[in-house]
């Protein structure tokens, strides 16, 4: 906005000196030239003077004398054909001049001749004739021209001058309006502007702070509000338990038991998610959380007969992501294997490192596959399935990889089912078991 605003002053500037300068020039040059006529119309009638009193050789020495001092060159033309003064030829001017009229003449050499007529004299009519070069005409006038340019240039640059300086002030707090709802963008809600500038660029900067603090108040609600309901689901959650330590069978007791523990991890986990700020980043061991996940769906796919392949190396890799999140994420993976693959159909989880120091989390199945339309990419799309589930487990994984900085794929296994595959983004080890 800067450079457009210089360029716009500039153009202005330039027509506004333009439309004064070039009718000044054309005056200054046309005052030059009527001051060389008056001096020379002057000096001719000082010449015409002493025509009638002296002789021949006074009329020369005058004419002479005035030349010299002058620089034009002054010819007195006598009736009878002799001339004094300045050698020249007799123009049709001087011929006009010689009825008795005085007046001014272009010449064919592109000069000016300003002729005075002297009547009465004995043999009849004298011509005064005081003759102007271009130069004469127009002395000093491109010396006032260069100096209107320079003046005008600097005008132009002291405008541009301003006018950055102008634009700078109003850039300037827009520049910062920019910045901070980048950095609201970006999850940073504390960001504020400090108004400035113009009255309605500082009406901005009050309204982008006004809207941040109305946008932290309302995640602060809904924070609160899912805290309230996760803490709300613990009363059934409670009689849950209580009805299964009354199973008579203490395997099943245990087994729902089980079921229980992990269903009350899990709303824990969505009340210390929500009360999170947003500037923490969590790390957990990807290979101990996705170890723990599937030695428990372990249990359900030895009773439904499915083979499980675990492939994890052999140290730890740390993710940026918590271990909660991630405990999700696999849960929701591992969960839509059982539930979109038939009895008896295995699955694969293999945990490798990837380029960048990022983590590879692939999750197979020898089921199905994904239908045609899935490889469009409906599946992560949030709330659609098309499976008769609530078509949030992708969308689960999706946010952990995301948030991790990483990213989800869709793929197909090797022997023709459906395939996940999550990149994790690395985290630092010393920052293992950060909240």
């Amino acid at each position: 906005m800067r450079r457009w605003l210089a360029v716009l002053v500039a153009a202005t500037t330039s027509l506004v000196l333009v439309a004064l300068l070039v009718p000044l020039g054309l005056l200054i040059r046309a005052l030059a030239q009527s001051g060389a006529v008056t001096q020379a119309t002057s000096e001719a009638q000082s010449v015409a003077a002493a025509v009638g009193t002296a002789d021949l050789d006074g009329l020369t020495l005058t004419a002479e004398r005035i030349t010299a001092s002058s620089g034009h060159a002054v010819t007195v033309f006598l009736p009878g054909g002799r001339t004094a003064g300045s050698p020249a030829r007799r123009s049709p001017g001087v011929e006009l001049a010689s009825r008795g009229q005085s007046l001014t003449a272009r010449t064919s050499g592109g000069g000016l001749e300003v002729l005075v007529a002297v009547q009465g004299l004995p043999g009849g009519t004298a011509v005064v004739r005081a003759y102007l070069t271009e130069a004469d005409l127009t002395r000093g006038v491109r010396e006032a021209w260069l100096g209107m340019l320079v003046l005008g240039l600097a005008l132009i640059g002291v405008g541009i001058l301003v006018a950055d300086r102008l634009a700078l002030a109003l850039t300037r707090p827009m520049t910062g309006l920019a910045r901070v709802s980048h950095r609201l963008a970006a999850g940073d809600l504390a960001a504020r502007t400090v108004p400035g500038g113009p009255v309605e660029v500082r009406d901005v900067g009050l309204a982008l702070n006004h809207l941040a603090g109305r946008i932290s108040d309302l995640l602060a609600e809904e924070r609160e509000t899912a805290a309230d309901i996760s803490h709300r689901l613990r009363t059934p959650l409670t009689g849950l338990r209580l009805e299964t330590e009354s199973l008579s069978d203490p395997e099943e007791a245990a087994r729902l038991g089980g079921r229980v523990d992990a269903l009350e991890r899990a709303v824990s986990s969505v009340i210390i998610d929500v009360r999170r700020r947003s500037q923490e980043q969590a790390s957990c061991d990807a290979v101990a959380v996705v170890a723990e996940r599937v030695r428990f769906w372990s249990v359900l796919a030895e009773d439904q007969g499915r083979p499980v392949d675990l492939d994890l190396p052999a140290g730890p890799l740390v993710v940026a992501a918590g271990a909660a999140d991630l405990s999700a994420c696999v849960d929701a993976l591992l969960g839509n294997v059982f539930a979109h693959t038939p009895e008896g159909a295995s699955f694969a989880v293999r945990l490798t490192p990837a380029q960048g120091g990022a983590v590879r989390l692939a999750v197979a199945d020898a089921g199905p596959g994904f239908p045609a339309h899935a490889q469009a990419g409906d599946p992560l799309d949030r709330g659609r399935s098309g499976a008769g589930s609530t078509g949030l487990g992708l969308d689960i994984a999706r946010r952990t990889a995301e948030s991790s900085g990483g990213s989800l794929l869709l793929e197909t296994a090797p022997g023709g089912g459906a395939m996940v595959v999550l990149l994790l983004g690395g985290a630092d080890p010393a920052a293992l078991g950060a909240p």
